[in-house]
């Protein structure tokens, strides 16, 4: 008897969330929902959420990405050359100021970033030969975000961390 085993790997993403309350005034908790990201895609969407117990202390949020695809030159005869390489576009939304209100309480908006154009992403790769143009080779990917929360005050870094895939 012949057995064949068929093995599959897939790779799932692994989304992180770091809490470190040295970073928020004492007190800090959620009162509504709860700092998440998911990704989709390309797209990476931060979920909105509220906090409590922050008195009158102001924050930022930010999203920041890098998105990655294989960028091959074209020569002037209009043939590729041998030049491939690995090419990066940074992408963020924020620093987004988020205040507290008078009840110290805060609303945290979601907040979403996407992969770039492929012009947009073009525009900022270049090839050895000033003669030669970059192209995308296959797709614009992402490849990773970090999401912080941080607030004003506090030296320590953010009080919300989340990286990922």
């Amino acid at each position: 008897m012949l057995v064949l085993a068929l093995s599959a790997s897939v790779a799932f993403a692994v989304i992180t969330t770091n809490i470190n309350p040295a970073n928020a005034p004492n007190g800090t908790h959620y009162k509504s929902g709860t700092a998440s990201c998911s990704v989709t895609g390309t797209t990476v969407n931060c979920t909105g959420y509220t906090l409590a117990g922050v008195g009158h202390i102001n924050a930022t949020e930010e999203l920041d990405a890098t998105y990655t695809a294989t960028v091959v030159c074209r020569n002037s005869g209009g043939n590729l050359s041998d030049s491939q390489h690995q090419g990066t576009f940074p992408k963020s939304t924020g620093p987004i100021p988020v205040t507290s209100d008078k009840n110290g309480n805060m609303t945290v908006t979601q907040t979403t970033v996407s992969a770039p154009s492929t012009a947009d992403f073009l525009a900022q790769q270049t090839c050895p030969n000033s003669g030669w143009t970059p192209e995308v080779s296959g797709s614009i990917t992402l490849q990773s975000f970090t999401y912080t929360l941080t607030f004003a005050g506090f030296s320590g870094g953010a009080y919300i961390t989340i990286t990922g895939p």
